[in-house]
């Protein structure tokens, strides 16, 4: 049986310049329960991250808020100094508790946020950091000209924006290129077409988060279950073929601190939808 790899799903240059798999890695679920504190079984969370670069996983998403801190501090555990790999992070969002999630985009606390992660992951230079949410109570000039400030000084490579609408980025784009977008999306959560039909014009990274709807598609939608039967594949498996397929410019991260998981979604990556399954995934209504 030939080895699956995230290489199978096809590259893409974030930047220009900085070459992924576009089966990427998202490092939130390596956390404790709401996103909160330290995993349940550290030892599997770490065995995951370090199981990546079998996998042909070369592009890993987190955050400040994960744990918070816990994320960055455990892939720098398990996988500095990142020989190969892509490490994107995110600032912006703040945390009282599990499942709690507060935006604070001033700018004294996105400089406090950026040199945290910079100290966390082990870098000098955050090859891709994104603003976790445009903050509604901060003037965003403010916020926007200190993430161009960062870029100025070397803090960060390149910018990305998370949960944005097209006249969002083209507004960012008066202070600095934006490279990615990271909006919700998966077959069951539509409402980002706009975004990515954007991102796919301007060569613009689009990265889904909850790709899998957060757990529900891959229990099973009908749709997904009748398709997933035909190629012998689970649903989670046909929702990330269905979204690598969908555009060229989609770099999904589906996340899990379990390796027998890691190994489930990257084999996505070697599945190949027809036309006519994608075009019945993209018409449906889970």
């Amino acid at each position: 049986m030939p080895k699956v790899s995230a290489a199978q799903a096809g590259h893409f240059s974030i930047g220009g310049d900085l070459k992924v798999n576009r089966l990427g890695f998202g490092a939130m679920r390596i956390t404790g329960k709401g996103i909160w504190g330290p995993p349940a079984d550290r030892r599997e969370a770490i065995r995951t991250l370090k199981r990546l670069a079998d996998t042909g996983v070369d592009f890993i998403d987190t955050a400040e808020a994960y744990g918070p801190y816990v994320s960055e501090e455990l892939i720098h555990e398990a996988l500095h100094p990142y020989k190969g790999l892509v490490i994107a992070t995110k600032g912006g969002l703040q945390r009282s508790g599990p499942d709690a999630w507060q935006q604070d985009g001033r700018p004294e606390v996105l400089r406090r946020s950026v040199e945290g992660s910079l100290k966390r992951l082990g870098l000098d230079q955050l090859p891709l950091w994104q603003l976790h949410r445009i903050d509604s109570k901060v003037p965003r000039k403010e916020q926007f000209d200190v993430i161009r400030d960062f870029r100025k000084e070397g803090l960060i490579k390149h910018v990305g924006l998370s949960e944005v609408g097209v006249a969002d980025i083209e507004e960012a784009e008066n202070y600095f290129q934006v490279v990615t977008v990271q909006n919700r999306y998966s077959p069951a959560a539509r409402g980002a077409d706009a975004v990515l039909e954007y991102c796919e014009d301007h060569t613009i990274g689009f990265i889904p988060w909850a790709p899998l709807g957060s757990g529900r598609l891959a229990s099973g939608a009908s749709t997904l279950e009748t398709i997933a039967k035909k190629y012998k594949a689970t649903t989670g498996q046909i929702a990330l073929a269905w979204l690598l397929k969908r555009s060229p410019v989609i770099l999904p991260i589906p996340g899990t601190g379990k390796v027998a998981h890691l190994e489930e979604n990257v084999a996505a990556a070697g599945i190949e939808l027809s036309d006519e399954d994608e075009e019945a995934i993209t018409n449906s209504r889970h």
